[in-house]
Parts: structure tokens; C-alpha cells; sequence
């Protein structure tokens, strides 16, 4: 049997692909993998492939109390299983790992999705971003190897703690090729409905576009959007689909014709992002609309796939717009998608994965 990692999450498991991506190549790779999460009332069954998952229960689901009994639930489990490398995912899972490895003189790893302390929840409540802040500052100079999902978000890393933060993209497993030819021209944001996504300006913007907008996900906005929607008279042309399985949500993206990723500048995390979704717009050959963010400038010079916008409801329209209505504009990003999923996929970050991992067989 090889060495055991338990990677731990707060989510409960079903969406989280990074990880599902991350725990099936090292198990390929000969590492005993277990992926530890929690379970919610509405969870459904979770199957994992090629490696094995837990969800632990607890009574609270948000707020304080949900991470001070999650990260003692976590402890306690962690400190009566056999376990040679702890994987902390994001820092609020770090502080169990970093006390249970020290003690344990066994390997830490530390994943970090966003720039936890800069999160648009956390940007305006001082006292709460100073705890987050001080178990940063006390944990990730202990860890043993660091990786993050973009260069930007690296860098602030590295210099703040003198430590080397790989970069692990969070790119999809490639498909089966896509035609270019469309035959359904809807607009479609996946993700989180969350503040910050610009979902309130894409729905405002619809009375300006000739097409539908497919929304799926679901979030602390879900109901307001929902709400505006019906306001604004556009149930016949905005639909929500709700959460979706991983295979449903592919689905869907391969036959969407353009894609939405804007945010607005809500902080550090927002600002340095390079979410999963835009790696999966160009999986699906879609051109997508996105902000004018430094990792998705830096993408777009290697290969143009986006469209860049401002945060606004007429910018957004505006950009939209041309992608429907300049065919030869549409074309040339579609195509690129195209040569771009060659590289930005799974085949080839993995291999990246698999090397720094190496060092712990």
C-alpha cells in the first residue's frame, strides 16, 4: 500500500472537480488517497473514483460555530487514523493539519484555491480577517510543499512568506472535440451565485440581448436573482437550473455559446483569480466574457479566447452583443478555444501534480 494523504475540505464533496482531479492522479500515481469533507442535509450520494472519501456531520453549517466544530471534528478524526501526509486545502482546513503533522513529525501540504484572506465575505470585517490572518501566519510557514491555482495569487505567497508556491491550474480533464457549429445560442454562467459575480448586471443586461442566459448554480443569491428576474418580466429568457452533477453541468457548457466569468474588484482574491470556469468555457470551444484581470490578460496573450467587459450592465451587453452579432470576432476566439484546450487540460497540469508529489514517495 502506498503513502496515505487525507486531503481535507469544508465542502461536501460532489462539485469540488479540483479535488476529484487532484485525489484519481495521485492514487494513479501509487499514493493511498482519502478525501475528507462534510456532509449537508442536502447532500446527495457521492461515489468517488479511485480513491476513497468521507463526510463528516456536524450540527452547525455556517458561520462561526460551523468552523470551530469542523475543525475539531477534523482533529479528532485525523489524530486516530493512519496518515503520512496531511493535505490541507484552503485555510480553513489548516490549522488540524499543521498542529496534528508537527506533533506527528509526519509531511504537510497546503492547496490554496483563492487568497483565502482577501475573499470579498472577509475584505470588510477586520476582526474576522485578522483570525483568518493570524492562522495563516502561524501555519504556512510550517508547511512542507505549498501550490496554488495561478501565478498572481503565487507570487503574493512567496513574497509575504518566503516560501515556494507552485502553481497547480484548475483545468478540466479533456474531451471529445466539439464542433465549432452551435445550435443553441444561449449565454451560460456556472459557479457559485455569490456577490461579486456581476449576475445582477448580466440578468439587467439581457433586455438588451437577443438570446436566452442559462444560469447554473446556486448560492447566497440565488433567491434575489430569482426575484429580479421575475421583476424585470424575463422568465421566459433566464433560466436557472440549479446545482448540477459534474457529467449534467459538461453537458450544458458544450452546448452553450458564449460563456460569462466577470467579476467585480472585491478584493485581492477576486482580482488574482483564474476560476475553473474559464478553463471549462475553452474546454467546450466557447468564447467567454470575462474581466480584465491579470491572469486572464496573461492567458489572452498566449491565446485570445475572451472578451473582455467592465462590470456594467451596458458594458456587458455591449460585448455580448458583438460575439452574437460579429461572426468573423466569434470565429476567430471559438477557434482558439480550440488550439488552446490542447494545452490548458488535465493530460499535462497533472504531470506537474505528479512531480511535486514525487518527492514524498
Amino acid at each position: 500500500m502506498g503513502r496515505k494523504i487525507i486531503f481535507t475540505v469544508t465542502n461536501d464533496l460532489n462539485n469540488d472537480q479540483r479535488m476529484h482531479r487532484i485525489c484519481a492522479s495521485l492514487s494513479e500515481s501509487g499514493f493511498d488517497v482519502l478525501l475528507l469533507g462534510r456532509l449537508l442535509p442536502q447532500s446527495k450520494l457521492f461515489s468517488p473514483n479511485g480513491y476513497k472519501a468521507k463526510r463528516l456531520k456536524c450540527i452547525f453549517n455556517k458561520g462561526f460555530l460551523f468552523y470551530a466544530e469542523f475543525n475539531l471534528r477534523l482533529l479528532f478524526f485525523l489524530a486516530f487514523v493512519r496518515i503520512d501526509i496531511f493535505g490541507a486545502i484552503d485555510l480553513d482546513t489548516i490549522l488540524p493539519n499543521t498542529i496534528l503533522a508537527k506533533l506527528r513529525g509526519k509531511k504537510l501540504v497546503y492547496d490554496a484555491h483563492e487568497y483565502f484572506t482577501e475573499v470579498p465575505e472577509l475584505v470588510s470585517r477586520e476582526r474576522v480577517k485578522r483570525i483568518w490572518k493570524k492562522i495563516e501566519s502561524l501555519c504556512v510557514p510550517e508547511v512542507d510543499l505549498a501550490y496554488t491555482v495561478g501565478n498572481s495569487i503565487s507570487q503574493l505567497y512567496e513574497k509575504e512568506y518566503d516560501k515556494v508556491f507552485f502553481v497547480i491550474k484548475n483545468v478540466p480533464i479533456p474531451k471529445a472535440s466539439q464542433p465549432l457549429t452551435k445550435n443553441n445560442r444561449f449565454v451560460l454562467y456556472q459557479g457559485a451565485l455569490n456577490v461579486g459575480r456581476c449576475l445582477e448586471p448580466l440578468i439587467e443586461a439581457m433586455t438588451l440581448i437577443d438570446c436566452d442566459l442559462v444560469i447554473a448554480g446556486e448560492g447566497d443569491l440565488s433567491l434575489n436573482l430569482r426575484t429580479l428576474v421575475k421583476r424585470m418580466g424575463l422568465n421566459e429568457k433566464v433560466k436557472f437550473t440549479g446545482r448540477l452533477e459534474p457529467k449534467e453541468l459538461a453537458e450544458l457548457t458544450n452546448k452553450a455559446y458564449i460563456g460569462f466569468n466577470v467579476l467585480e474588484n472585491k478584493g485581492l482574491s477576486y482580482y488574482y483569480s483564474l476560476a475553473n470556469k474559464c478553463f471549462d468555457y475553452v474546454q467546450a470551444g466557447i468564447p467567454s466574457i470575462c474581466s480584465p484581470f491579470p491572469e486572464y490578460l496573461t492567458l489572452n496573450k498566449d491565446y485570445e479566447v475572451f472578451r473582455f467587459t467592465e462590470p456594467s450592465a451596458s458594458s456587458i451587453a455591449e460585448s455580448i452583443n458583438e460575439l452574437l452579432q460579429n461572426q468573423g470576432k466569434y470565429q476567430l476566439l471559438a477557434s482558439n478555444c480550440l488550439n488552446a484546450r490542447k494545452v490548458w487540460n488535465w493530460n499535462i497540469e497533472q504531470e506537474k501534480l505528479k512531480s511535486l508529489y514525487a518527492r514524498f514517495k
